[in-house]
């Protein structure tokens, strides 16, 4: 059996909370933007996809030693814009500040699911939440001109002290999203 997988970093409550208030000003445009539910927030640090369901105890095994060498870190939630650009915007997204570690981090698990024949992204990894996926330009530039005025918003910091194996299945009112594994950072889960 296969599954659809992803590795992530959850998001604490308030800031998911604050995101979803964010979000229902946006909505008050009438665009034709396909929404996050706020609860469903994290941070994609590799998509596996079609994932053997035979596999995951080597996923979770590999994904355990690569954060014994991690201890817990800030991240800060900032920023709000859209991929790829202001005229043709696919995705809406809110920042994540730069942060060396989770570059590293995210470094780290890429080399680590090359080994299980997982495809090495080739893309620069640019840490965000997508928070809507515009499906077309119905009422975009009003938007982005709303999301302008939330260029530099703080939406609060978190500490990630762990990391999640998560499952995806894609539902009609959307995706639903369980945790497979929950992988502390800095030390074994039998420690």
């Amino acid at each position: 059996m296969y599954l659809r997988c992803f590795i992530a970093i959850d998001i604490s409550v308030p800031v998911k909370k604050d995101i979803g208030e964010f979000i229902d000003i946006l909505k008050k445009y009438n665009t034709d933007v396909k929404w996050v539910v706020y609860k469903n927030l994290h941070l994609t640090l590799k998509f596996l996809g079609r994932t053997p369901e035979v596999s995951l105890p080597v996923i979770k095994e590999l994904l355990s030693n690569i954060v014994l060498s991690y201890e817990p870190f800030y991240i800060k939630i900032c920023s709000a814009g859209v991929f790829p650009n202001r005229r043709y915007p696919r995705v809406i997204w809110v920042g994540i500040e730069d942060s060396d570690i989770l570059k590293r981090l995210r470094g780290d698990i890429e080399d680590s699911m090359v080994l299980l024949n997982y495809q090495k992204e080739n893309r620069e990894f640019s840490p965000h939440l997508t928070i809507g996926r515009v499906r077309s330009q119905k009422g975009v530039a009003d938007m982005i001109r709303e999301l302008d005025n939330f260029k530099e918003r703080d939406f609060g910091g978190m500490e990630v002290n762990s990391i999640k194996l998560m499952k995806s299945e894609l539902k009609p009112t959307g995706a639903q999203y369980y945790c497979l594994a929950e992988i502390p950072l800095g030390r074994r889960k039998d420690d």
